[in-house]
């Protein structure tokens, strides 16, 4: 059953996903090649400069992309299963209605993580050739928080879209505007690191968020 379910989801998904893997790469890639700019026009040591004296860390513009590639395979893949009432069906199945929206839940964490590691294997190959191991961490770290806001996103939306009535889902997604901040209130590099297990943490309690509207979605809530 397992099997069955990932199938699907990866049929409702697949083409989203192969979208949502090349826009991050390529945003992830774009802000190596302002590196490498940098580098061939001034040489790596003015890298190391600008990067120590002004605390550039030349990712900047990647900031929200994980965001909304979780928020978006969300809509991907559960608009529909309310839209077209296929989530009715899915839970009348021979199957724990609970390990099914778990399941469902993980298949989408497990495409996030896949995607967001190469886009850090992308850059920690690149930056591993030119900056110090120090500097290749100062990039790195403060770019974590971005991406775990990617999987609290995917989570929050689901959430969303799986609660059966409107009103309820318009409080949810202020709830999830508010919850989401949290991810991006400082502006500092690695201002965050002390925090992401915490976040981590915090993302993953999200989850549980998605069975709270599956069952008012089975009682037959309307209000």
């Amino acid at each position: 059953m397992l099997k069955a379910i990932f199938f699907k989801e990866w049929i409702k998904t697949r083409w989203y996903l192969l979208l949502a893997l090349l826009v991050t790469l390529g945003f992830s890639g774009y802000g190596m090649l302002r590196i490498d700019r940098v580098v061939t026009l001034k040489g790596v040591e003015h890298v190391w400069e600008v990067m120590l004296s002004r605390d550039t860390i030349f990712i900047d513009l990647l900031k929200y992309i994980p965001l909304l590639a979780g928020l978006l395979l969300a809509v991907v893949q559960f608009v529909p299963e309310m839209h077209k009432k296929c989530l009715k069906l899915t839970l009348h199945l021979p199957y724990s209605q609970q390990k099914m929206v778990v399941a469902m839940l993980f298949y989408g964490l497990v495409a996030l993580l896949v995607c967001f590691g190469l886009n850090f294997l992308l850059m920690g190959v690149y930056l591993n050739g030119i900056l110090a191991t120090e500097l290749q961490r100062h990039i790195l770290l403060t770019a974590v928080p971005w991406f775990v806001a990617g999987l609290a996103a995917y989570f929050l939306v689901a959430w969303v879209c799986l609660e059966p009535t409107w009103k309820r889902r318009v409080l949810n997604l202020l709830v999830s505007l508010l919850l989401l901040r949290i991810f991006f209130l400082s502006d500092t590099p690695e201002a965050y690191n002390s925090f992401v297990p915490l976040l981590v943490v915090f993302t993953l309690l999200t989850a549980t968020l998605s069975w709270l509207s599956v069952c008012r979605f089975k009682i037959g809530k309307q209000d």
